[in-house]
């Protein structure tokens, strides 16, 4: 990792990945697709166990699409996601946002998903993605802002979790409610020509609350999200315990509702 670099709050423990090989480009990217044509090139930034690059990498055969990561382990995953998926125009790389490894002009379109939050300085991740994007590309990127996140019902230890979240966040590194920050992050990285768009996940009915609270209330005492509340001293082992069965709670609740805002930005160079 780049000593630019937030540290990376989720990390890529299973019960994160249950949650990042969910995402597609259609429930994950939808503002982009209308302008993706076949042959363009492509740079997917923080790619992770890439689902949406091999999408994407579909949508604009048989054009070259290129999944970046600053985490060695996962990209193998991603490979072989592709690979199963028979998608053969793609590749994998490491590197860093901050100083992306490839010349200027390189891609038609730049995107990430679910990045600006986790880095150091997205001002300049999206400058360097300004910076490799062709005349007439496109950057595009999409996040989610966890102060906005709402639910049903309104459990209180809920709104503990939301706030402990946000504080192990920023105490990384990063900006959590990166969504409203979208546009502003754009304009200050030169952008001029920006679309700002916001769109939702939601997460009702028996399956999904049963697939999104297990996975929270998994993630809040095994991923590396607990290991930094206890070292940094803004929870307690018990707190997380705690929390964890506040999860579990909810999802068993057939009234329960939890909605994820996304502030999105596409940015024409």
């Amino acid at each position: 990792m780049s000593a630019k670099n937030a540290t990376y709050t989720h990390g890529h423990h299973a019960a994160v990945l249950r949650s990042h090989t969910w995402r597609t480009a259609q429930n994950s990217a939808a503002y982009l697709l209308p302008e993706l044509k076949p042959g363009q090139e492509l740079l997917d930034v923080g790619c992770g166990p890439g689902t949406i690059t091999a999408d994407l990498a579909k949508l604009v055969a048989p054009g070259r699409v290129t999944g970046l990561e600053n985490a060695p382990g996962i990209l193998e995953q991603a490979a072989q996601h592709a690979a199963e998926e028979g998608v053969t125009n793609v590749a994998f790389e490491v590197g860093d946002v901050h100083a992306l490894p490839f010349a200027d002009d390189s891609f038609d379109v730049v995107h990430a998903h679910q990045v600006l939050q986790h880095v150091a300085d997205p001002v300049q991740a999206l400058r360097e993605m300004r910076r490799v994007c062709r005349p007439g590309g496109v950057v595009a990127a999409r996040d989610s802002d966890y102060s906005a996140f709402f639910w049903y019902p309104e459990i209180p230890d809920l709104t503990e979790w939301q706030q402990l979240y946000c504080a192990v966040a920023r105490d990384n590194g990063g900006e959590p409610d990166a969504g409203r920050r979208m546009r502003a992050w754009a304009r200050e990285a030169g952008f001029t020509d920006i679309t700002s768009t916001a769109s939702t996940w939601c997460y009702t009915g028996d399956v999904q609350r049963a697939w999104w609270g297990g996975l929270w209330s998994e993630r809040i005492v095994t991923a590396p999200l607990s290991e930094r509340a206890v070292e940094s001293g803004l929870a307690t082992p018990e707190d997380l315990a705690r929390l964890s069965q506040a999860w579990l709670t909810w999802a068993a609740d057939e009234d329960a509702w939890f909605t994820i805002p996304h502030g999105e930005v596409l940015c024409r160079v």
